[in-house]
């Protein structure tokens, strides 16, 4: 599993059957010579996110997980960019609206960070709340497409 640099930090990638598998934050030194087509691709299209020349990303993903959890992250994947929603609405959306932590759970368990933009849900009042990768990079990821925070992280 290569590990590059972006940033915000050092990510983990791996790929399985021809899908992005994983893309999780590390604190693991870079390594490893990419040879695989969809690693390639992932790294150059992250490259042009963190640039400001992408919005959208574009390659085939292997989700693993429950069914719930796939259908979480679905849900989340449809958040465009530059937007945010909270675990609340993605409850409702999906006909569970007594399963907000579930929800939470789910998201927590995402496999692809970034890409399946977990980082742009919140908490009902706006607050950032969790994240893997944690909340400094949730807020740096959320003002990278465009979102003003009016308070400190910490306050």
């Amino acid at each position: 599993m290569p590990i590059i640099s972006s940033p915000l930090g050092n990510i983990r990638i791996s790929s399985r059957d021809g899908c992005l598998s994983e893309l999780k934050f590390t604190d693991e030194e870079t390594d490893g010579e990419i040879l695989d087509q969809v690693l390639l691709s992932t790294v150059q299209q992250l490259e042009e996110y963190f640039a400001g020349e992408r919005k959208t990303f574009d390659m085939p993903i292997g989700l693993g997980g429950t069914d719930f959890q796939r259908k979480v992250w679905l849900e989340v994947n449809k958040i465009p960019f530059g937007q945010t929603t909270t675990y609340m609405k993605i409850s409702q959306k999906l006909g569970k609206p007594g399963a907000i932590r579930a929800v939470g759970a789910a998201i927590g368990a995402n496999p692809i960070l970034v890409i399946l933009p977990c980082h742009r849900v919140l908490g009902s009042d706006g607050s950032l709340t969790g994240y893997a990768g944690g909340l400094d990079r949730k807020k740096a990821l959320l003002e990278l497409e465009g979102h003003a925070f009016q308070t400190s992280l910490f306050e």
